[in-house]
C-alpha cells in the first residue's frame, strides 16, 4: 500500500544539472481540503516550526522548497526540459502540479519567479498568484488563501470520468495509420472499443488493398501489427488475421523452426511488449501453439539481456539505468501476453512469476506524493513520466482484473496512477512530460537528460486514452 502523510514530510522534486536532490518540506494542515502555501527560500527552522503549531494554528498545509544556491534559475524556464536549464524546469513544472494556492518568495527572487507566476499562465492549467515575503517571518499577515486556477483546474480533471477523459483524447489521437507501429495503433485499437469500428477499418484497409505493412520492418511494427490482430479478433475476417501473422511469423525460420528471438530487439527491454504480445494473440487466434513456444522463448531471451537482480529491468546491457519506460514496455507486454496465454501451456506459470515479480518491484518506486513512475524508476528526484504511468497504470489494472495481482495491494496503486495521469490530461488532449522517443542509451545521465514533452504527443496520448478505455471497460 502506498504509505501515509505524515505531518511533516520530505520530498525529493528534481534534480540539479549535477544531480543534486532538489528538497521540499511540507506540512500538512488541520484539514484535508485546506488551502497550500508554497515558501521559496525559506530559513530550514521556517517548516518545523509550523509543524509544532497545534492543528488548529495550521490554517494552510505549508510546502518549503530551497534551490542549491549555485544553480541559475530562469521563470518561464527556456529550453527542453529537463535538459536545459533543469533546476528551472525541475521547479516550474512541479508547481503547476503541486498546484499550490499562493506562493511566497522569502529573500531574493532569484530567476524572477513571481513576475512569471503573477504574469504568465502555465499552459492549459491557469495561474498561481505570488508575492515577495521577508526572511524573517514569511508566513506574518498572510490571512486567508483562496483556491488556486490551477489547483481548481486540477481538482476539476481528476474529478472526470475515465470516459470523459477519453473523449478529451480521442479527437487528437488515433486518427492516421501511416506505418504499422505501435504508437497509432494503440489509439487506435482503443478508439475501436469506444465504439468508431467502421473508422478505424478504414484507416487500416491500405494494408489490406496492398500497401506493406511490412515494407521497412522495425519492433514497433511487430506491435503495431496488434491492430490487425485486434480487427481479426473483432471481426473474423481472415485478411486482418493475414497481416497479423505475417508479424508473428518473423519468430520462424523458413524451415519452421523457432529462431533465437524475435527479429529487431535491439537489445532493449521495450522488445518484451514488442514482441510476445503479438504471438499471443495470433496463438489464440490460430489455435497454434509454436506462437505460444515462441513467445516465451523470445521473453526469455529479453529477460537474460535486460532483466536486473532486484526485479527491475535496464533499458539494455549499456547501462544498468531503469527507464521509465524500459519498465513499463515488459510490464505492459507481459499483461498483455498473458489476457491471451493458455494456462495450460507449460511457459504460462513462468510468465505469470516474471509479471508479478516486476508488478511487485514497479510497486515499490511508485512515487506516493504524486502517484506517478519515474523517468529513472528507482532515481528520486528523476521527473514523474507521463507515458511509464499509463503503461504501468495499465498493466497493473489487468493484472487485478484477472486475479494475477491482490487486488487489496494493486487497486490503490492502479487508483493513485489513473488521478496522476487524469490530472495531466487537458481537455484539450495536451499531457505532461511525457519522455521523447529513446534509444540504448550509455549512462544514467543520458536518461535523466531526455526531453519531456507538455502538449499533443502521439505516444503519451495514446497509452493514456486506453488506459483510460480500459477503466471504463468491464472486464473481458
Amino acid at each position: 500500500m502506498i504509505a501515509p502523510l505524515t505531518v511533516l514530510l520530505a520530498i525529493t522534486i528534481g534534480l540539479t544539472r549535477t544531480g543534486t536532490p532538489i528538497e521540499a518540506a511540507q506540512v500538512l494542515a488541520s484539514a484535508p481540503n485546506a488551502p497550500t502555501v508554497l515558501l521559496i527560500g525559506a530559513k530550514p527552522s521556517v517548516p518545523a516550526a509550523y509543524a509544532r503549531l497545534p492543528s488548529q494554528r495550521r490554517p494552510f498545509t505549508l510546502v518549503t522548497v530551497n534551490v542549491p544556491a549555485a544553480a541559475p534559475l530562469q521563470f518561464p524556464p527556456q529550453g527542453k526540459a529537463y535538459r536545459d536549464n533543469p533546476e528551472s524546469h525541475y521547479l516550474w513544472r512541479w508547481i503547476a502540479m503541486r498546484a499550490p494556492d499562493l506562493v511566497l518568495v522569502a529573500g531574493d527572487d532569484v530567476g524572477h519567479l513571481v513576475d512569471a507566476l503573477n504574469s504568465t499562465p502555465f499552459p492549459t492549467l491557469g495561474k498561481i498568484a505570488a508575492k515577495h515575503v521577508s526572511q524573517e517571518n514569511p508566513l506574518d499577515g498572510i490571512g486567508s488563501v483562496s483556491a488556486s486556477d490551477v489547483r481548481r483546474e486540477i481538482e476539476r480533471r481528476i474529478a472526470r470520468s475515465p470516459a470523459e477523459v477519453a473523449r478529451a483524447l480521442e479527437p487528437h489521437y488515433g486518427h492516421e495509420f501511416k506505418e504499422a507501429v505501435y504508437i497509432p495503433a494503440m489509439a487506435l485499437i482503443a478508439r475501436m472499443r469506444m465504439g468508431s469500428l467502421d473508422d478505424v477499418r478504414a484507416i487500416a484497409r491500405p494494408f489490406v488493398d496492398g500497401q506493406d505493412s511490412l515494407a521497412k520492418p522495425t519492433g514497433s511494427h511487430l506491435a503495431g501489427h496488434l491492430l490487425f490482430a485486434e480487427l481479426a479478433e473483432n471481426s473474423g475476417d481472415q485478411y486482418w488475421l493475414h497481416l497479423a501473422r505475417r508479424a508473428a511469423d518473423l519468430g520462424f525460420n523458413p524451415d519452421g523452426s523457432m529462431k533465437e528471438s524475435m527479429p529487431f530487439h535491439n537489445e532493449m527491454s521495450d522488445a518484451v511488449f514488442m514482441g510476445c504480445p503479438i504471438l499471443a494473440k495470433v496463438g489464440k487466434l490460430t489455435s497454434e501453439k509454436k506462437y505460444f513456444d515462441m513467445a516465451v522463448k523470445h521473453f526469455h531471451f529479453m529477460e537474460k539481456l535486460c532483466h536486473r537482480a532486484d526485479g527491475l529491468w535496464r533499458h539494455s546491457p549499456l547501462d544498468e539505468a531503469a527507464w521509465g519506460r524500459g519498465n513499463a514496455f515488459p510490464a505492459l507486454g507481459l499483461a498483455l501476453t498473458l489476457g491471451d496465454f493458455p494456462k495450460s501451456h507449460p511457459g504460462h506459470p513462468q510468465l505469470l512469476a516474471a509479471f508479478r515479480e516486476l508488478m511487485a518491484a514497479l510497486a515499490k518506486t511508485q512515487d506516493p506524493e504524486t502517484g506517478m513512475w519515474r523517468q529513472v524508476v528507482d532515481k528520486p528526484g528523476s521527473y514523474p513520466e507521463f507515458s511509464a504511468t499509463a503503461m504501468i497504470g495499465r498493466a497493473m489494472l489487468l493484472g487485478v482484473r484477472n486475479g494475477w495481482l491482490d487486488a487489496k495491494e494493486y487497486a490503490p496503486r492502479v487508483e493513485s496512477a489513473w488521478r496522476a495521469v487524469s490530472a495531466r490530461v487537458s481537455d484539450g488532449g495536451q499531457v505532461m512530460d511525457v519522455c521523447e522517443s529513446t534509444g540504448r542509451q550509455k549512462s544514467l545521465a543520458d536518461y535523466l537528460s531526455r526531453e519531456a514533452i507538455w502538449g499533443h504527443d502521439p505516444r503519451g496520448g495514446g497509452m493514456a486514452l486506453i488506459f483510460a478505455v480500459e477503466r471504463m471497460t468491464p472486464a473481458r
